[in-house]
């Protein structure tokens, strides 16, 4: 039986006791005999996949290297996962780059089918690395079937760390944000924007997104957010937000909102 994260209640009261049983609670999530199993057969195992279709085909090695990028939901799309997986990640025109979920180009990028050879799956240390994040990703997701907002929260930081990694210009790191699904809704809801404003231009965007940092933290860019303390905020802001949503007042309020944004004169 797999271990069920406690998370009593909601919003920055809640986030304040999770970070207080964190390790406790980890710690007894990633010795449940179902995450053992998983993590003891990708371990013992992935140093022999050198092609992305032979992680496709082994399924328990699947749901690990897919879990260890927040992707679980895909499992089923083995033709479209050993595409974005096998094509070059230096190709401008290769899948993982077309996608908008920036996730794909992650796990490419990290396994190396169609950049190295041989992968890095060869790599001594790869096995214990991506166990490391599939572990914190399948805590998170267990946190996120009692209370999804936590779920967010707990990713932040890495998803965040994942970005800071990639040594991005500021527009592509804005540009990645948006095109990640965890990040942008944690900072949509933190700026207070409407989920519509995803269906404006790109770089109107892009503009919307750089001025609601300025006026939340004094700062445009991605980059301010490598600081733990800033992360801190955002998050306690984004959680805040949160709460605030779950009452009547705010239905009315994300109308108003989603009015504004489709009318001839935008507002922001």
């Amino acid at each position: 039986m797999t271990f069920q994260p406690v998370v009593p209640f909601g919003g920055n009261a809640g986030w304040a006791f999770l970070q207080r049983t964190r390790e406790a609670q980890q710690t007894a999530f990633e010795a449940s005999p179902a995450i053992q199993r998983d993590t003891d057969y990708f371990r013992e195992t992935i140093g022999s996949i050198t092609t992305a279709e032979q992680l496709v085909d082994d399924r328990r090695l699947l749901r690990v290297a897919l879990g260890a990028f927040g992707l679980d939901e895909d499992i089923n799309n083995t033709f479209f996962i050993r595409k974005a997986l096998e094509e070059s990640t230096l190709e401008p025109g290769s899948l993982a780059n077309r996608l908008s979920d920036k996730r794909y180009l992650a796990m490419a990028e990290t396994f190396g089918f169609g950049d190295v050879v041989p992968p890095n799956t060869a790599l001594s240390d790869f096995p214990d690395r991506i166990i490391e994040q599939f572990e914190s990703r399948q805590f998170e997701v267990a946190v996120g079937n009692q209370n999804p907002d936590m779920r967010l929260a707990l990713s932040l930081s890495s998803e965040l760390q994942a970005l800071a990694d990639r040594g991005l210009s500021d527009d592509a790191a804005w540009f990645t944000v948006m095109a990640t699904p965890p990040l942008r809704t944690v900072f949509e809801r933190a700026f207070s924007l409407p989920i519509a404003v995803g269906t404006l231009d790109i770089d109107r965007q892009l503009e919307i997104f750089r001025e609601k940092a300025s006026a939340f933290f004094g700062d445009t860019t991605v980059a301010q957010f490598a600081d733990p303390e800033r992360q801190e905020e955002l998050n306690r802001l984004f959680l805040a937000r949160s709460e605030l949503e779950t009452t009547p007042q705010a239905t009315v309020r994300g109308s108003a909102a989603l009015a504004i944004l489709q009318s001839a004169t935008p507002l922001f």
